[in-house]
């Protein structure tokens, strides 16, 4: 067992020296990466394209990687925006690596881009513990998926510098527990901002581009507990990416922040998690 966890270390420092390297090439060139990370079927794609789309109308240059275990369905779509997109294909591993990324970046991400979007695996156990040198991480869950989303995969939430919930629309259709799902975020990730969006309707369409180039500009990054090493050693996830400014982007007086814009293969285990918000 204990070279089974050896090997875990390994595999992870390993990646996070890939990470910071790559994290420091970006920032050399004025870029910033944004991770983002769900299950399958969430609308992140979706999302992603309507982001893309205003992206290009707002000047702002930008691309997007996206990985998949198979197909180039993503990046086919994805392309409709006008912005450079690439599909990585996997080959069966449920996530991307520091410095796979940077290999297929390597020669392909255009030069004057500010803004890199990547779209990892539909995976939310795997993902969650690869840093890609990325300076916003982004967790997705859609209304359809159930409040307690949270809660089954702490480290995704618990380490992301921003929450979006997608297909807000369909929220009461689904009988979607609105406060549940906040105070659920609110016990894995204190203080975290999220967003509600709705790419089919355009309830909270930029939002997620709004906050990505706010860190560009060099603002704030909010901070997870869960990625501030403690004293001594440290077990668990790697700690959480962030840019220049470690501090917490928003005020948060009442714990978390929510924003509704209406438009009328390694091992792996999870964290205990934190008390619950009485």
């Amino acid at each position: 067992m204990c070279r089974v966890v050896d090997l875990q270390q390994a595999v992870l420092a390993r990646n996070e020296d890939a990470a910071r390297e790559l994290r420091e090439a970006l920032a050399a060139r004025g870029t910033v990466a944004v991770n983002l990370l769900s299950s399958p079927g969430s609308g992140k794609t979706a999302l992603l394209e309507a982001e893309l789309l205003l992206a290009g109308r707002r000047g702002t240059a930008v691309a997007a990687l996206t990985a998949d275990l198979a197909t180039e369905n993503d990046a086919l779509r994805l392309a409709r925006s006008g912005a450079p997109v690439k599909q990585v294909l996997t080959d069966g591993l449920c996530h991307l690596e520091a410095a796979t990324l940077a290999r297929h970046l390597d020669g392909w991400l255009p030069e004057e881009t500010r803004l890199l979007f990547v779209e990892n695996v539909g995976n939310l156990v795997c993902p969650a513990s690869y840093d890609l040198g990325e300076s916003l991480r982004v967790a997705l869950a859609s209304v359809t998926e159930g409040e307690d989303k949270p809660l089954k995969y702490p480290t995704a939430f618990g380490l992301a510098n921003l929450v979006v919930v997608t297909k807000a629309d369909l929220a009461e259709a689904v009988d979607f527990d609105e406060q549940a799902f906040l105070t659920h975020v609110e016990r894995v990730n204190p203080g975290v901002e999220v967003l509600f969006t709705s790419a089919r309707t355009g309830q909270g369409v930029g939002l997620l581009l709004d906050r990505a180039t706010a860190v560009l500009e060099g603002g704030a990054v909010h901070r997870p507990v869960m990625g501030v090493p403690s004293a001594g050693h440290h077990h668990g996830p790697p700690a959480a990416p962030h840019g220049p400014d470690q501090g917490h982007g928003h005020a948060h007086e009442h714990g978390h922040t929510h924003t509704h814009e209406h438009g009328h293969g390694h091992p792996h285990r999870e964290p205990a998690l934190p008390p619950a918000v009485s």
